[in-house]
């Protein structure tokens, strides 16, 4: 009878934008105490919405809950010029914690629809990140939600027409829905880099080498969290036997480890990872035992806090 185990996926958990925003509420609300308002939920995960409230943030759907002239944490997802045009004329104290690689695939969008291209955003319907970019060039954008859409696409010229994607979608479907686009669109002109980032293609891949080894995969993360949607969808098409979704070890449904010698166990990238090593515990408690982690790539990247935060601390 073999040992049952655990094998858990590296990297996983908080990426340098992740960290970053956390970071920005966390600060602006020990430089200048509490309430700090932050439009919709700074990160993905029920946890870490739930601590920095505890600590005094408040977060809000629209802007229009938040009293004039005070202050305001756009969260990493992004928002559209319309939103930051609201917080202007409403004389809102701004900190855009927008993740850096965000802003990259907003410049684009702008970029390649001032150059009269048609722009075709791969993406989730009502996802905060994909309004915000859609925002940056209504008139010139449409989304492409599964490979499926590709054949329902509209453009004035078949010869000028380019793509994004969210930041945060599987690498593979993305790559799919970018060769169908490609054959209706020959010319299709790709974005200046990769828009699927980092963080999320190193979660994937690294979920990818241990799930054909695993009995059950564990993805830590919110419902809400469309990378770490995406992890349990990568982790099952990569030969894992079952995957599963959890925002904490409480979830484990104990049905899930019957007849299980392996699980795996990733988180998506706006995870604290004290809610893996409680995942980890739990299924120590359940007899696992014997982890292992052989990382794939060590992440480095950092990004400095926003510059209107900066510039009220001093920095």
């Amino acid at each position: 009878m073999q040992p049952k185990r655990i094998v858990l996926a590296a990297p996983r958990g908080y990426c340098a934008g992740v960290d970053r925003a956390i970071a920005t509420v966390e600060k602006a609300l020990a430089a200048f105490g509490p309430p700090v308002y932050v439009r919709k939920e700074i990160v993905h995960n029920f946890h870490v919405v739930e601590t920095l409230r505890a600590q005094g943030a408040v977060f809000v759907d629209e802007l229009a809950e938040v009293p004039a002239g005070a202050r305001v944490v756009f969260s990493a997802h992004g928002v559209s010029p319309a939103v930051r045009a609201e917080a202007a004329a409403r004389g809102l104290r701004t900190i855009d914690a927008t993740c850096p690689l965000v802003t990259k695939v907003h410049h684009e969008a702008t970029r390649l629809a001032g150059a009269g291209l048609s722009v075709l955003l791969i993406g989730h319907a009502g996802h905060e990140e994909v309004e915000g970019t859609m925002g940056e060039a209504p008139d010139a954008m449409q989304l492409i939600e599964h490979p499926a859409d590709v054949d329902r696409v509209d453009v004035p010229d078949p010869a000028r027409v380019a793509w994004l994607s969210q930041t945060t979608l599987s690498v593979d479907e993305t790559q799919e829905t970018v060769a169908r686009l490609r054959a209706r669109f020959p010319e299709l002109v790709d974005p200046p880099s990769d828009d699927i980032c980092y963080a999320t293609q190193n979660r994937q891949q690294a979920v990818k080498a241990i799930a054909p080894d695993c009995d059950l995969v564990i993805v830590v993360g919110s419902r809400n969290s469309s990378n770490s949607v995406r992890l349990v969808e990568v982790a099952v098409e990569a030969g894992a036997a079952r995957a599963e979704r959890v925002d904490a070890a409480a979830e484990i449904d104990p049905a899930w480890l019957d007849g299980v010698t392996t699980v795996g166990v990733t988180s998506g990238a706006s995870v604290p990872d004290e809610l893996v090593q409680d995942v980890v515990a739990a299924l120590k408690d359940a007899g696992f035992g014997g982890v292992t982690c052989e990382p794939i790539v060590e992440e480095t990247l950092t990004f400095a806090l926003p510059p209107e935060l900066r510039r009220a601390l001093g920095d």
